[in-house]
């Protein structure tokens, strides 16, 4: 079965949400979603560069998976009653992160100072993921605090992910055998 990849519909910049809201491509409600898109594509770049790790592998699907509920979330109209079923996040989505978070630092030294993005292409593309993952979740303070509704729980898995992505860079350079770099202030 084929179907056409385009539409023709957002030609005039606007796109619709779940609920058949139009809206404008430059929403926050669009840009949040499409920077947890951004996110989810980054994730499985970080996924590539693992191949000696299928535990993390499996991991980081899991994240895409969860990634893609996030965005269904932010894609629905919340004036509107959706009736299509939309899957939801769950605590122990947000649990999970952290019993990673600390599997991983239980194996990494303790640090004792900032560390600078780099020094492998695995190491850096984690921190990019983590700078998209912070860039996402503003946004949806940003929803929030223009009083849109945005589920708790996006939020709260949204801070503990790139806090989990964090790890995940120091994680990756540990198992590796690459040297953090530190930063050193000019000062």
């Amino acid at each position: 079965m084929s179907f056409k990849i385009y539409t023709k519909t957002g030609d005039k910049g606007q796109t619709s949400l779940i609920g058949g809201t139009k809206v404008s491509k430059s929403s926050l409600r669009i840009d949040a979603y499409g920077t947890v898109d951004e996110l989810n594509s980054y994730i499985g770049l970080v996924s590539d560069y693992l191949t000696t790790e299928p535990e993390m592998v499996a991991f980081l699907r899991e994240i895409q998976d969860r990634l893609f509920t996030v965005g269904a979330s932010l894609a629905c109209d919340p004036e509107k009653d959706i009736k299509m079923r939309i899957p939801d996040l769950y605590e122990k989505d947000v649990q999970m992160l952290e019993a990673s978070i600390d599997g991983m630092n239980e194996e990494l030294p303790e640090m004792k100072s900032f560390i600078l993005p780099g020094g492998h292409v695995a190491v850096s593309t984690a921190h990019v993921a983590r700078c998209v993952c912070r860039r996402a979740e503003r946004l949806c303070v940003g929803l929030q605090e223009n009083e849109e509704f945005i589920a708790p729980l996006v939020l709260q898995y949204l801070n503990r992910l790139s806090d989990h992505l964090f790890v995940l860079a120091r994680w990756i350079g540990h198992r590796l055998n690459v040297e953090e770099i530190k930063w050193t202030p000019r000062v």
